[in-house]
């Protein structure tokens, strides 16, 4: 009984004297240690609806990824992040912005092996988190930079989430400010006749035109090579019972200036052809308004089965002021087979509507004041098929240096469109924390 009185008295001092930090001592900290993260992905496309040629033409391209995220707990409450990303590509299509740079026959479905076959993009993101002491309110900014051959970009964001109802139930705003500043860069034989050479340019002189050989776009480049993006995001999730989880997000996105892409090529049909060796010289470029509203709503709905299955669902419908349309549906079905292995097998649908500007090769019309040949604003349907395997160390037993490897994540995705294009992603993630 003596020693009980001792220990209650200890614990009745500590307390008093420590009562107006006692939040701060038993306060757990949003993130106990530093992570890192690495992201890498290996990306290959094909496809016979190159933009860049007037909706014909090969639409290979090959990407690799990396990208580093390190997060570091400032205190109890705050997270500093650092996101840095580059992705180097090839494209077969984007090398036909200039065909007649290779060393064979100018071609659309073949690529030239001109400096425009690849690029580098790089990107630096760095975010702040803050957390309240009772975890109920989450605030965050961000800013980034990133760029790329022929765009800069400069984007601030901020969000706030609030949790209450026990942490039943989630509100959260989040909004973006994204500023672009494009480097036009526009088909090689349409330049001659914005610097007022015509047929009188090196192209013209070194090559003969076949076909109409009487070849006089009415050319004129933008006159601004600046596009804002604002995007407004709402967010809604509920616990609903022991197994059962939903969500409602609803955003909306406005762009203004120049939206079109300077160096894809548009043709007419009542416009004679002009070739030079058997690539088809442009009309003009790709011509769409300058400004876009976007909306989107979704819902997810997670059913935890048992302790092997959860099924996780989700649907999203688009629409813009373009025309354009879309539904998407995705399934999930996370397996756990151990303590440490999960698979995940997915499923997704998407299908949209054309946009209003859209027609396929030689379909527009000259006097039309927009049109496009991007296959990525036509009507099509598209299926993809993931399978997924995470490994999930909570000792962090494998260390490197004095990382400890927390996880490791590997996908493969199949995708599928019914206009030709396909593409092929195998991507990796590894999570790191600091001992």
């Amino acid at each position: 009984m003596k020693n009980i009185l001792i220990i209650l008295l200890i614990l009745i001092s500590f307390h008093k004297g420590n009562a107006q930090d006692s939040t701060s001592i038993y306060k757990k900290r949003v993130l106990e240690t530093a992570e890192v993260d690495f992201l890498t992905s290996y990306y290959t496309q094909d496809g016979d609806n190159a933009a860049v040629s007037g909706g014909i033409g090969t639409e290979e391209l090959t990407d690799i990824t990396g990208t580093f995220i390190v997060s570091i707990p400032l205190n109890d409450d705050d997270i500093l992040t650092i996101d840095a990303g580059v992705s180097a590509y090839t494209s077969a299509s984007s090398s036909n912005i200039n065909p007649f740079d290779g060393g064979g026959k100018a071609n659309p479905f073949d690529a030239s092996s001109g400096a425009s076959q690849g690029d580098v993009w790089a990107n630096l993101t760095g975010s702040y988190t803050h957390n309240s002491n009772d975890r109920n309110d989450i605030w965050s900014a961000k800013l980034s930079v990133s760029s790329e051959f022929d765009y800069f970009s400069i984007g601030v964001g901020g969000s706030y989430t609030k949790l209450f109802n026990e942490k039943n139930t989630e509100v959260s705003i989040n909004g973006n400010i994204f500023i672009d500043t494009w480097n036009a860069l526009y088909p090689t034989e349409l330049r001659p006749f914005a610097d007022g050479q015509g047929l009188n340019g090196d192209l013209f002189n070194q090559h003969t035109i076949t076909g109409n050989s009487n070849y006089n776009p009415e050319f004129k480049t933008f006159d601004s090579e600046g596009r804002n993006t604002y995007a407004l995001g709402f967010g809604f999730s509920q616990i609903l019972s022991k197994k059962l989880q939903g969500s409602l997000v609803l955003d909306f996105v406005k762009q203004d200036g120049l939206l079109s892409t300077p160096f894809q090529r548009v043709y007419f049909k009542d416009v004679a052809d002009s070739f030079i060796e058997e690539f088809h010289l442009a009309d003009d470029v790709e011509r769409l308004p300058n400004s876009r509203f976007k909306i989107a709503l979704g819902g997810r709905l997670h059913y935890y089965i048992n302790e092997t299955f959860v099924l996780r669902t989700f649907y999203r419908y688009y629409l813009d002021d373009w025309g354009i349309k879309s539904h998407t549906a995705n399934i999930e079905i996370p397996i756990k087979l151990s303590d440490k292995f999960t698979i995940y097998p997915s499923y997704r649908f998407y299908n949209q509507s054309a946009a209003d500007y859209f027609a396929k090769y030689e379909a527009h019309i000259s006097t039309n004041e927009f049109y496009t040949s991007d296959y990525d604003l036509s009507e099509y349907s598209a299926n993809q098929f993931s399978l997924g395997a995470t490994y999930t160390d909570i000792f962090t037993k494998f260390h490197l240096w004095k990382l400890g490897l927390k996880s490791i994540d590997l996908k493969y995705t199949q995708y599928d469109r019914d206009n030709t294009l396909s593409a092929n992603i195998i991507s990796a993630g590894f999570k790191f924390v600091l001992d």
